[in-house]
């Protein structure tokens, strides 16, 4: 019998579930873990990875073991800590162990006296990973004591197991997530949980961190320990991301503070033009601040304008804005608050309002000594937001310019412009062509109605290392910025975007794909909303027409040319193979089959899930920083097959 889509009539106490233990956990994971994608995987390893943490950070253990299971989907978990008990709790009838594996909302860290500090704070980290695992084995060693327990998808599968003595004390908890809940096919991911691991080795110097990987074979074991704490942190970062400080080889600053709040950061200037920021609560990463960074931003600002007004360095003419002395910045910063206020249980954010005016209070005064007691370094960091604010002023200028210029009505659109008639942007594409020979194919093969054209002459100017100023004065790019009409970096606004879908249209040869490659560039840096809207396409020509018979076979590249010949080449038909060198030279009816039509082109959509390791891919590709180019040339070209010259 077919399902009704319609909402009973009827609706009693009857109707009224109440959902007994974890039921609730299983039914709505998402609550809890924040989503059943490989973020919600990685989030249970990050549950039981930050009660191990918290005994390091309140003087319990000092080293921290990562297992990952051969095949990627179970790991384990130990440290040398003081064990979770498991004495009987007769209110409960049941272990400690037990109950807190079992039960929401039990913990031993509501109050603080077992932990001063912790990353754990409502008591259901370990019993939702249980929750949502097929399986999961606890091993506690304690008092002389080693136990065991097992689990599965939130119930105990046997009871608490005696199983000797034993020296020292630690816990060891080993689980794989529940493929009914994940999928069969989610992995965990090494590099991800490597990257984890080290940043927990700087945030606690006295920590020592072993992950053994034998999801590959031979097994891989790495060991993270950083005396240095964050200050090594900040310049492994810089490093990570190419980035240079101004003055180039400068010490970052760094402080670390007990009075009151305990916290530690470590910040520097560098040549990047964006902000970047690492903050961390009790060890837990905050990758969407909170009042914590609220505070280290006031306190940088005041501290700045304090040394620019003290020296007499303010431009005429010319305001700092808290954006312009930000720019470039680097930091990490890590704080310890003893009744952290999360948002949500996966403690994206922190919300105490006090820890505002009390990192702001450590930061200001300190930073400003610093810049005082280093005056040649502050003096070239005042130039550099100087500089900084001089490029804003210009860039609101050649902002101002296009936005006259870009208008949203058909007037004053660029002359190569061939605009379809749509008014409707959800229906509307711009297709963004390399050259006026393959522009004229385009124009004859497009939809009129909904598919605009614009051709481009050449390779585009490199926006990653170019000024708003010095890319408003580009002819092609901004024939871009007036044909979409949007507005330009700070000005973009999506709500203004004349067409639904822009599609870059290269050439499927190394010269298309550097174009490609440099138009993306430019989107990434002063359009960015679009790509994060998903509105950037990248169009999939063929490099051959592939002839067998009375088929016609489109290959993208070399190796879907050899795919085709093998599977369709049958008894004496003999392939004719012809190689487009560039898109004009394909008729329009064939570009409109396999590009143009909606129906049947294929094309990929831009995205960029991580963008801090977006912008450092960008930054090594098309940055100044020659040498980093050259060593990624260098240490990919066995991986080269054939070059095209």
């Amino acid at each position: 019998m077919a399902q009704s889509n319609k909402a009973s009539k009827s609706y009693t106490g009857a109707d009224i579930q109440v959902l007994e233990g974890l039921e609730a956990v299983r039914k709505r994971p998402a609550m809890y873990i924040g989503g059943i994608d490989s973020t919600g995987f990685h989030h249970l390893l990050w549950e039981i990875l930050d009660n191990s943490i918290d005994e390091v950070m309140n003087g319990f253990a000092s080293c921290v073991s990562i297992r990952l299971h051969a095949g990627g989907k179970m790991v384990s978990v130990s440290d040398d800590g003081r064990g979770i008990p498991f004495d009987e709790m007769p209110k409960y009838k049941k272990s400690a162990l037990e109950l807190i594996f079992t039960t929401l909302h039990a913990g031993g860290k509501f109050e603080k006296t077992n932990y001063m500090h912790s990353g754990g704070l409502h008591g259901v980290g370990s019993s939702v990973v249980n929750a949502l695992s097929s399986q999961l084995y606890v091993e506690v060693c304690k008092d002389g004591q080693r136990v065991e327990q097992t689990f599965s998808r939130g119930k105990p599968t046997g009871k608490l197991k005696f199983k000797g003595g034993c020296r020292g004390t630690g816990t060891t908890v080993a689980f794989q997530p529940d493929e009914e809940i994940f999928g069969a096919k989610m992995c965990f991911d090494a590099r991800v949980i490597a990257d984890v691991l080290e940043a927990k080795s700087y945030l606690h110097r006295n920590l020592t961190v072993r992950f053994r990987n034998e999801a590959v074979r031979p097994a891989v074991e790495t060991v993270f320990r950083h005396e240095g704490g964050i200050e090594d942190f900040i310049q492994a970062l810089l490093g990570q991301k190419n980035l240079v400080t101004v003055p180039e080889g400068a010490a970052p600053f760094y402080r670390h503070n007990d009075n009151g709040l305990r916290m530690e950061v470590a910040l520097c200037w560098t040549q990047a033009t964006d902000e970047f920021v690492r903050s961390y609560v009790n060890g837990i990463p905050t990758p969407n601040g909170g009042t914590h960074e609220l505070g280290l931003r006031g306190g940088l600002v005041k501290a700045v304008r304090n040394y620019v007004e003290t020296h007499n360095l303010a431009p005429k003419g010319l305001s700092l804005t808290a954006e312009d002395i930000r720019e470039g910045m680097v930091a990490v910063l890590s704080v310890y608050v003893l009744e952290p206020q999360f948002q949500g249980q996966t403690k994206t954010k922190l919300n105490n309002p006090e820890v505002q005016n009390q990192v702001d209070s450590v930061v200001r005064p300190s930073l400003e000594k610093w810049l005082n007691d280093n005056k040649t370094l502050a003096d070239a960091v005042v130039a550099r937001i100087i500089l900084a604010a001089k490029a804003r002023e210009a860039s609101r200028a050649a902002s101002a310019v296009l936005r006259k210029t870009a208008v949203s009505h058909r007037l004053n659109l660029p002359g190569k412009l061939a605009d379809c008639a749509s008014n409707n942007p959800e229906e509307s594409e711009l297709f963004i062509v390399e050259g006026d020979s393959a522009g004229g194919s385009a124009k004859q093969g497009r939809d009129r109605r909904t598919q605009a054209i614009l051709p481009l002459r050449g390779k585009v100017l490199n926006a990653e290392q170019a000024s708003l100023d010095k890319v408003s004065q580009n002819r092609e790019l901004q024939d871009i910025a007036s044909a979409l009409g949007c507005g330009l970096g700070k000005d973009c606004d999506i709500r203004r975007l004349r067409y639904g879908k822009v599609f870059l249209l290269m050439d499927a040869d190394s010269d298309g794909h550097h174009i490609a490659t440099l138009l993306l560039a430019f989107f990434w840096r002063h359009l960015r909303p679009l790509i994060q809207a998903g509105r950037i396409y990248i169009a999939q020509p063929p490099l051959f027409r592939v002839d067998i018979g009375k088929e016609t076979y489109w290959a993208q590249d070399e190796r879907d040319k050899e795919r085709i010949l093998k599977e369709k080449a049958k008894g004496n038909a003999k392939p004719n193979i012809m190689r487009f060198k560039g898109l004009g030279e394909m008729p329009a009816a064939d570009l409109k089959a396999t590009t143009l039509d909606a129906g049947r082109r294929i094309a990929l959509k831009v995205s960029a899930e991580d963008e801090e390791e977006t912008q450092r891919i960008l930054n090594e590709l098309l940055g100044k920083e020659v040498s980093s180019r050259f060593k990624l040339i260098m240490d990919s070209v066995g991986e080269v097959g054939e070059l095209d010259i």
